[in-house]
């Protein structure tokens, strides 16, 4: 039997809605759940066909919408090393997922071997798992059906959080190897990242409990998990938004996009002063802060860029106890354009850590931070890790420590980067990161939000006709297109002090978005508004044009 023959038999149960087109994103493909079956089917396939390309690899599938609404569901694919599906396989998913006709399925499918060069003859593997939306199981069916009509083996991990799976597939590929990562189990991911934790903060004194919102979302059950196989006063926590089984409460008034986005605690959670909290998103792969200050107790804010700032300082100061040259062994900052215009100049002034910029996304940012020693990249949405790139692995392996003193600093450095999970943003990893360091410097988080004050921001959305002609250079800060647009934004931002704008056109819908920061917060609302009406005005808005605090 030809390695395809059963494609277009497996494919007609899952017929594409007619009329709809998908895309292949940064987040894979996200939508309606409902309307998803057809998709995660033929995702099925293309796993299989990518594990073949890379001679029976285990690749990862995640059923997920992350921080969308509960009806949204999504599915990506993950490569060897936990990473996101290298980027030129991007098309091939956009191309089978559009295929009009079950014959279509099969045709594409055969022709992405064949320009691939894939061996077809290989056993391929596929590990999946979901997160807790309704959708779900339905979708795992579909993939599961894309599976058995092609032979893969698959692993089924059930309902973990999307960076678990990540993990597990890097496990997975590494065993055995010099690189082994882990145990590709639950237990093992708990265990390697409990030991991990409690090396950094044995001896220390306990903190207070930590209040978790895991936005009614996977986090709830796996992170309780996690704090069961630590077992310790290191990690006290009190979870609120944990509700997995009552229908539409998924990320609903609550976790980290909800509170990154309307800058105010969740529903359901009362600030108090001298207490520590953070949020979730619905897939638990974004992570923010946040506490009551001591004063008048209002909000204070947390988020990707005061995380970044927090573990690049500590990395920086680890590698100096350790008697380590910055030659060797340099800590770097990679954000996006989105990042606070205050945090850039922290790293840069006082920290002088070199900073770069990389496009939005994480695949972005992920190879930006690869070409580091110790790469740090936090979006500010709270998205982000640490990596540690085969120079710095060899360097810490040959560092020979002439002191107590450094020989700690070498053992702490090896602690962190076991407890941070490389391959992806990981909420439950990236939260044990800043626990350990706030336990280590007995800080709380007013301290660590005074290394320095965020200029004030805002983000507006301008619904255009046609966000195509659209084109950015600079890390999405500079536009190229229309040309008479990018001199009048400078032209405005000439007008604020420490005023800063850019028009970044939306990668779903035909609108863009104008971000802006400036000294004050009135400054920053006039220089938001003016930038998007002279959008509006100059590149075909459409609807109302934007006119508040004009």
């Amino acid at each position: 039997m030809a390695p395809f023959d059963r494609v277009a038999e497996y494919s007609s149960r899952h017929p594409k809605p007619a009329d709809t087109a998908f895309a292949y994103g940064t987040a894979g493909f996200r939508t309606v759940g409902t309307t998803l079956g057809s998709t995660v089917f033929r995702m099925g396939l293309l796993a299989a066909l990518r594990s073949q390309s890379k001679q029976g690899q285990t690749i990862g599938v995640m059923i997920t919408a992350s921080h969308n609404e509960e009806r949204d569901n999504g599915v990506k694919l993950v490569d060897p090393m936990g990473e996101m599906l290298q980027q030129s396989w991007e098309p091939h998913c956009t191309r089978i997922a559009n295929a009009e006709t079950d014959g279509d399925v099969a045709a594409v499918l055969a022709a992405v071997a064949e320009a691939e060069g894939v061996d077809v003859a290989v056993t391929p593997r596929v590990a999946y798992a979901r997160d807790t939306r309704p959708s779900g199981a339905m979708l795992q069916a579909a993939l599961e059906d894309g599976l058995a009509a092609v032979g893969a083996l698959g692993t089924n991990y059930g309902v973990v959080t999307t960076p678990q799976l990540h993990y597990f597939v890097r496990c997975t590929n590494t065993a055995g190897t010099a690189a082994e990562y882990g145990a590709a189990t639950e237990p093992g991911y708990y265990r390697k990242y409990a030991d991990a934790f409690l090396r950094l903060v044995d001896g220390k004194p306990a903190p207070t409990p930590l209040h978790i919102d895991a936005a009614n979302g996977v986090g709830a059950p796996q992170v309780r998990k996690l704090a069961a196989a630590l077992s310790s006063p290191y990690l006290d926590i009190v979870v609120s938004n944990g509700d997995t089984a009552t229908p539409g409460r998924l990320n609903s008034g609550c976790g980290a996009d909800y509170v990154k986005s309307n800058q105010r605690a969740p529903q359901g959670v009362e600030l108090q002063r001298g207490a520590r909290y953070c949020s979730f998103d619905g897939d638990a792969d974004r992570i923010v802060y946040y506490y009551a200050d001591d004063e008048h107790g209002a909000f204070r804010l947390l988020d990707g860029d005061k995380i970044a700032t927090l573990v690049a300082t500590y990395l920086r100061d680890l590698v100096a106890a350790a008697g380590i040259g910055d030659s060797d062994l340099e800590v770097g900052v990679v954000q996006t354009a989105y990042a606070n215009g205050s945090s850039t100049a922290y790293i840069k002034d006082t920290l002088r850590l070199p900073t770069v910029f990389a496009k939005t996304g994480v695949k972005h940012l992920h190879h930006a931070a690869e070409k580091m020693h110790i790469g740090v990249y936090f979006e500010a949405n709270g998205h982000g890790t640490v990596l540690f790139n085969p120079a710095a692995v060899a360097t810490l392996h040959a560092a020979v420590p002439q002191t107590p003193a450094q020989a700690d600093a070498i053992q702490r450095l090896w602690a962190l980067r076991d407890l941070i999970n490389e391959s992806v943003g990981d909420a439950m990893s990236d939260m044990l990161v800043v626990e350990a360091i706030l336990i280590s410097k007995a800080w709380t988080p007013a301290q660590w939000d005074a290394a320095y004050s965020d200029l004030p921001s805002r983000l507006v959305k301008v619904v255009v006709a046609d966000r195509s002609i659209f084109r950015t250079t600079n890390a999405e800060q500079t536009l190229t297109a229309p040309r008479d647009l990018q001199p009048a934004v400078d032209a405005l931002v000439a007008k604020h002090p420490r005023g800063r704008a850019f028009v970044r056109p939306s990668g779903t819908e035909d609108a863009v978005r104008v971000y802006a920061e400036a000294a004050t917060r009135a400054d920053c609302d006039q220089l938001a508004y003016a930038v998007a009406g002279a959008v509006f005005d100059k590149a075909g808005g459409r609807g109302e044009r934007p006119a508040e605090f004009i």
